[in-house]
């Protein structure tokens, strides 16, 4: 690795840990100061038969009695640590509970990425390849996809595929039938950016004379996209990517309550009813630290990736091949 590549790493890794500290203040803040007290709400519930002293003893467990900066230190560090706390509403530690419903959830946001990256590229290439009306009619594919929510989606296919041809029970949402349906909810939306964003490099790489040489010499529109379009024109999708994990987790909660899988979703869902603030306070915290360390992933890469592209020093710059302002890291390489 080169000297300027290490420093814009550097940089780029003290951004993501600043993010990442600022993220679980503003959501330390923001529990904190949330209507309704969760400690009159959970605690002091006649149902669960707690006596004052025994009320008085979980506060000061919880260091809940302390000042709002301690208690924010104290959250900091153990979160640091792994350690998030116990559930208000179980009693049992919030890192168990969230280790229950992450992997529903995570198979869930990788089955929708890969719908999402198939549909993308499927309906990119359909744009360059098929004839002129059905081409120009894959173009509004996206709008499409982006303008209808995925539990609308969801539903549908519920109806269509569950209930009418009984691919899949309602009953069993974690069978491999509607996983697979809840992966295409959740993806027809997010395959929107990703497709739109490499329609318009595709037809940028096209116009361009390699692609007009490649087709003087007769190769097959597949070869042709494989060989010679896809990858100039796939480097920003990388990007567009990392931008749509934020997209995938909160759309994965609302297609998990839509399909009743027992995810992070349903977790929140109780969660929030409860206003069970620890677990509340580690899935949000845990969000932000996955939506920044891909997004930094993705920028660490890119340079990597793309060999048109050297670094300066200073903040990032990348070539606008399609229009798109230059970010400020990266520099294009003559020639």
């Amino acid at each position: 690795m080169t000297h300027p590549y290490l420093i814009y790493a550097g940089k780029r890794l003290a951004q993501a840990a600043a993010v990442i500290l600022l993220a679980y203040l503003f959501t330390f803040v923001v529990v904190s100061i949330l209507p309704g007290d969760p400690i009159t709400n959970v605690l002091r519930d006649p149902q669960n038969g707690f006596s004052e002293e025994q009320i008085r003893a979980i506060i000061a467990a919880q260091g809940l009695d302390r000042p709002l900066v301690v208690q924010l230190w104290t959250s900091l560090t153990h979160f640091l640590t792994g350690d998030f706390g116990l559930s208000m509403r179980s009693s049992r530690p919030v890192a168990v509970l969230i280790a229950e419903a992450l992997p529903s959830t995570l198979v869930l946001a990788a089955s929708g990425l890969a719908v999402a990256l198939g549909l993308a590229f499927a309906v990119a290439f359909g744009t360059q390849f098929l004839p002129g009306r059905i081409g120009g009619a894959l173009r509004a594919v996206p709008s499409l996809c982006l303008s209808v929510p995925n539990f609308i989606i969801g539903l549908a296919l519920i109806h269509a595929f569950g209930f009418q041809l009984g691919l899949f029970r309602v009953i069993e949402p974690d069978s491999a039938w509607a996983t697979l349906f809840a992966a295409i909810a959740l993806g027809i939306p997010v395959s929107a950016q990703i497709a739109a964003v490499l329609i318009a490099n595709l037809d940028h790489e096209a116009r361009q004379d390699y692609a007009a040489v490649a087709k003087s010499r007769g190769l097959s529109p597949a070869r042709l996209f494989g060989r010679h379009l896809l990858k100039p024109s796939a480097l920003p999708v990388v990007t567009v990517v990392a931008l749509t994990v934020g997209e995938l987790l909160g759309g994965s909660l609302v297609t998990e309550a839509v399909f009743g899988r027992n995810g992070i979703g349903s977790l929140v869902q109780r969660s929030a009813a409860a206003q069970d603030l620890p677990v509340l306070q580690a899935v949000v915290a845990l969000a932000a630290l996955v939506f920044v360390l891909v997004n930094l992933a993705a920028d660490l890469v890119t340079p990597l990736l793309d060999p048109r592209l050297t670094l300066v020093g200073g903040p990032a710059r990348r070539p606008a091949t399609t229009g798109e302002a230059p970010s400020p890291a990266l520099r294009t390489v003559a020639g």
